[in-house]
C-alpha cells in the first residue's frame, strides 16, 4: 500500500496532556505515542527498540505524522512516557475500549492483577509495579487498568476500575481477593452481576457454603433445590472432570443482606487424573445472578481467559515480565502500549498465527501493519 491511512486510533488520544513545558517540545505527542504504538506492534519491547524502529520506518511515519524534530531519541521516549499522567492515558483507552465493546457485546469481564516483576528498583526502595486489569472475555481485550501498591491493595483498586467502566449488563468475575461486600455493591451499581470466589478471607461465608455443601453430599442432595452439570475434557496429559451445582437457597448465610442482591451459591468441584495420580478440589462461589449450573461452569472457567489469553501472552510474547523500566511513570505507561497492541492484533485479520508472529508480520508487511492498527475502525 503506496499511501497510508492516518492512524484514526490517535484520535481516541487527541485530549492527551502533554506534561512536557512547551519550549522543550521538540516532538509532538501524539506523534511520539504513534511510534511507540506501531513499534510495540511490530515486536519493540523497551524504549530503544522503539527509536531504532522509528528511524527505520521515518519515511512511512512521515506520510501521516507530523515529525517536525523527526524521530525522537530513545531518551525522549523515556522521558515523555515516564511523564504522562498514566490515569488520563488508562482513561482514553478505557473510552476506546467501551466504544468497541457497545458494538461487540460486552457479555463477561474478568478482573484480576498482575506484576511487572522486574521494574522494582531495590536502591530507590520500589517495589515492583502491580496492575489490576478488566478483560472482556467473549471479545478476548482489556477494558482498562489501574495500578496499585500492593496486591493487597487490589480491594481499593478494584471499584475504581469498575467505575471506570461501563459493565452495564455483564458478569463480572473476580477471584476471592475481590470477595468484599463494598465491591460486590459497586459492581451492583454499575448495573452488572457478580460472580465472586469464596475462600477464606471471608470465614463466616466460606463456613456456611462449606456447611451447605457438606450437608447436601452427606443426605445426597435430599430435599435439596439445585441445578447441576458437568463437563469433562483430556489434553496436555492430563484427565479433567468438572461438576457444578447452583444453589439458590441463599437463606443459609448469615450475612446475606450484606451481600448486594445475593441470589445463589455456586459449587464447583473440579478432579484431575495426571498418570495415575488424582487430585480434587472443590471450589465456591456466590452471585447476584439466577443462573443455571452449566452458564454458571462456563463463566467459572472463562474467568481464567485473563491468565491465559491476556497476561501470559504480555509475559511470552510482549516480554513484559523481563521489562526493566522503573523512571516514573514508564512501566505503567508501557504496559498499556502493551494491552493496546494486544487488542490490536487479536482483532486483525490475514495472519492466522500466534501473537509472536503475528508481531513479526506486522514489522514486516506495512499492509498488514495498516490492517492491524485500523481493525477496530473499518466496522
Amino acid at each position: 500500500m503506496d499511501t497510508p491511512i492516518p492512524l484514526s486510533i490517535l484520535h481516541h488520544f487527541a485530549a492527551l496532556q502533554d506534561p512536557r513545558v512547551e519550549r522543550t517540545r521538540d516532538h509532538h505527542l501524539l506523534d511520539i505515542v504513534a511510534i511507540s504504538l506501531c513499534a510495540v506492534i511490530c515486536g519493540a519491547n523497551n524504549w530503544v527498540a522503539i527509536a531504532l524502529w522509528g528511524r527505520a520506518n521515518h519515511d512511512w511515519l512521515k506520510t501521516f505524522l507530523a515529525l517536525p524534530g523527526g524521530i525522537p531519541a530513545h531518551d525522549t521516549f523515556g522521558r515523555v512516557f515516564a511523564l504522562l499522567d498514566p490515569e488520563p492515558f488508562a482513561n482514553y483507552f478505557s473510552n476506546w475500549m467501551a466504544a468497541v465493546c457497545a458494538r461487540l457485546g460486552l457479555k463477561q469481564v474478568a478482573i484480576d492483577g498482575k506484576a511487572l516483576r522486574r521494574c522494582h528498583d531495590r536502591g530507590k526502595g520500589k517495589a515492583a509495579l502491580h496492575l489490576v486489569s478488566a478483560w472482556a472475555v467473549e471479545n478476548g481485550l482489556t477494558l482498562g487498568q489501574r495500578a496499585v501498591d500492593g496486591k493487597s491493595n487490589e480491594i481499593t483498586a478494584i471499584p475504581e476500575l469498575l467505575r471506570l467502566l461501563d459493565v452495564a449488563g455483564a458478569l463480572v468475575t473476580i477471584d476471592a481477593m475481590g470477595c468484599q461486600k463494598d465491591i460486590a455493591a459497586t459492581i451492583r451499581a454499575e448495573g452488572a452481576d457478580y460472580l465472586l470466589a469464596v475462600k477464606e478471607n471471608q470465614p463466616h461465608l466460606y463456613e456456611d457454603i462449606d456447611s451447605l455443601m457438606s450437608k447436601a453430599l452427606d443426605s445426597d442432595f435430599a430435599g435439596m433445590k439445585y441445578d447441576y452439570a458437568e463437563t469433562s475434557g483430556q489434553g496436555h496429559g492430563r484427565q479433567e472432570e468438572r461438576y457444578c451445582w447452583v444453589f439458590e437457597n441463599v437463606g443459609v448465610i448469615r450475612e446475606r443482606h450484606l451481600w448486594a442482591d445475593l441470589k445463589s451459591i455456586v459449587v464447583v468441584v473440579c478432579t484431575r487424573t495426571v498418570g495415575d495420580k488424582s487430585s480434587s478440589e472443590r471450589r465456591y462461589y456466590i452471585s447476584s445472578r439466577s443462573a443455571g449450573a452449566e452458564v454458571m461452569l462456563q463463566a467459572v472457567r472463562r474467568h481464567w481467559a485473563i491468565e491465559n489469553e491476556c497476561h501470559w501472552v504480555l509475559d511470552v510474547c510482549f516480554r513484559e515480565d523481563d521489562s526493566r523500566l522503573r523512571e516514573g511513570h514508564g512501566a505503567e505507561n508501557f504496559a498499556l502500549l502493551r494491552k493496546v497492541a494486544l487488542a490490536l492484533l487479536k482483532k486483525a485479520k490475514g495472519v492466522k498465527e500466534g501473537m509472536a508472529c503475528r508481531r513479526l508480520a506486522a514489522g514486516w508487511d506495512r499492509t498488514y501493519l495498516l490492517n492491524v492498527l485500523l481493525g477496530y475502525e473499518t466496522e
